[in-house]
């Protein structure tokens, strides 16, 4: 197994990995953006069905279940095995049909070249030692024009404020630690690795939290959460 790997950030999530299903619990941040990423994967690919996806650090499944809900055949993979097993009982409870893997994306990229038509890698490249290792097997990955979202946080002192001081301490949204300010990336430092990975950027689009409706919206805001889209050449 390669070793682009953290063992404190899978140990981090798999202690609270009983709790990925509580909208009410430490991954209340992620169902509230769930639907926005849905929405958004929706707009730029059209119609799921029978498409092959490929959901790199899966955690509970709360994206690759919405996916395979719009008929992709989805195939999760992630490194804590906590969160692998919800994410297995959860799908099963559900009558989805989920290929979870223990498995990093380099070796699978070694394995299953050019497969998938869509892959999506939410919020874990700020969480591994080297984000262009993860952008670069996901490259490899892709099928001729398959499509990749990247989605991770800016490294900003608005970044800072907001997801450390404001949602870790104040709010306490997620748990104290969750986020390393010092591995937000850039979306200009993103959008260089992306293009070194010979994929074509063709979207960036910001996550924007309202703080008085405690809501997130879409928008061209990209000073905190940002996704990425880029595009495999034919």
């Amino acid at each position: 197994m390669s070793q682009n790997i953290d063992f404190n950030e899978i140990n981090k999530f798999s202690q609270f990995a009983a709790e990925w299903w509580d909208p009410n619990g430490k991954c209340k941040p992620l169902h509230i953006i769930n639907p926005l990423r849905v929405d958004y994967i929706r707009q730029q690919c059209g119609s799921l069905v029978d498409k092959l996806v490929l959901d790199v650090g899966c955690g509970g499944g709360i994206l690759s279940e919405s996916l395979a809900k719009l008929g992709a055949q989805v195939t999760a993979i992630d490194l804590a095995e906590e969160s692998l097993a919800v994410a297995k009982h959860h799908a099963e409870q559900n009558g989805l049909n989920i290929d979870y893997q223990k498995q990093t994306v380099e070796d699978l990229s070694q394995l299953t070249p050019n497969r998938y038509d869509l892959i999506t890698c939410m919020e874990l490249l700020e969480h591994v030692p080297d984000p262009t290792s993860i952008i670069n097997a996901c490259a490899k990955l892709l099928k001729p024009n398959g499509q990749l979202f990247l989605s991770t946080i800016n490294r900003n002192h608005k970044a800072r404020l907001m997801l450390i001081v404001g949602a870790e301490y104040i709010a306490r949204l997620v748990p104290k630690g969750t986020h390393d300010f010092n591995r937000f990336i850039r979306p200009s430092e993103l959008m260089t690795w992306v293009e070194q990975s010979g994929l074509k950027i063709t979207g960036v689009i910001g996550m924007e939290y309202h703080l008085l409706k405690n809501e997130f919206k879409l928008g061209p805001n990209i000073d905190v959460n940002y996704i990425l889209l880029a595009q495999k050449n034919s």
